[in-house]
């Protein structure tokens, strides 16, 4: 077997491999733009006949706001993970403060504590604040996950960073913030843009901390609204997979504090 044909049966081989693990995609994006009295057909259509849209307008109608919102939240949570791990990773790597290797490890651990905990947390200190079921609040949230993930990141990459331009900027006059500013932090765009990237994939998919510290549904993410909206959602033609309650559909991890709280006296006994 020539080089050529080695290629090409290669080639093909890869195509088909492909072709199978995007198949589960294409055949959701099909069936999403199917009439629904075609859903049922046998055997199913391979491409979309008469296709139609209204799917999709639906999810936009109903999950525009908590697109926005979740928006909003993801870009405010990248800010504030910039803001605080940028400087803080450059003060540990180039300042070399006392304790700085303690502060490493302390950031190491605070990725090993369960978001649970956290959140159970949050909600009672968000609640002495008066900051829950705002966008504040899900950003503060957040944040507590991907700052030391931030300053992790910046720290081993800065550490790369040669003296030498330290020592220049400092001949120049530059002192620590006019270096980070003017020197290191230029260099550390690569770090930069993988620690947003990171961040505002964690907030936007984040289902705990805005279950949790967001009570209701008027400023709920993408995740927690969507499921708020599907427990009352009924399918087409079949049973809804929940029963209509008269409750709120969604309920924070820590109802039981507040109705704990609020409960009235137990009547006495006659």
């Amino acid at each position: 077997m020539n080089v050529r044909t080695k290629r090409t049966v290669n080639t093909t081989i890869g195509v088909i491999l492909t072709a199978i693990m995007l198949f589960p995609l294409y055949w959701m994006i099909n069936v999403s733009l199917t009439q629904p009295v075609r859903l049922r057909k046998d055997p199913p259509d391979l491409i979309p006949i008469d296709p139609t849209f209204d799917g999709y307008a639906r999810v936009l109608q109903d999950q525009l706001p908590y697109l926005g919102t979740s928006l909003i939240v993801g870009l405010g949570t990248v800010a504030l993970t910039l803001a605080l791990s940028a400087p803080a990773a450059f003060a540990l790597a180039k300042l070399h403060p006392r304790g700085g290797g303690a502060v490493d490890f302390v950031m190491l651990i605070a990725q090993m504590i369960p978001g649970i905990i956290m959140a159970m947390g949050f909600y009672l200190i968000f609640f002495n604040w008066g900051i829950l079921d705002s966008v504040l609040g899900l950003i503060l949230a957040d944040s507590t996950l991907a700052v030391p993930f931030g300053v992790l990141i910046f720290t081993a990459f800065m550490s790369g960073i040669p003296e030498e331009l330290m020592s220049a900027a400092k001949i120049d006059g530059a002192g620590a913030w006019r270096s980070f500013r003017s020197v290191v932090l230029p260099i550390s765009r690569n770090s930069v843009v993988t620690v947003s990237l990171f961040t505002f994939l964690w907030s936007w998919s984040d289902f705990l901390f805005a279950s949790t510290v967001n009570r209701g549904v008027s400023c709920s993410p993408s995740r927690s609204g969507s499921t708020a909206t599907s427990a009352t959602t009924r399918r087409t033609g079949t049973r809804s997979w929940r029963r209509p309650s008269s409750r709120p559909s969604r309920q924070p991890c820590c109802s039981w504090w507040r109705s704990a709280t609020s409960r009235p006296a137990s009547r006495p006994v006659r």
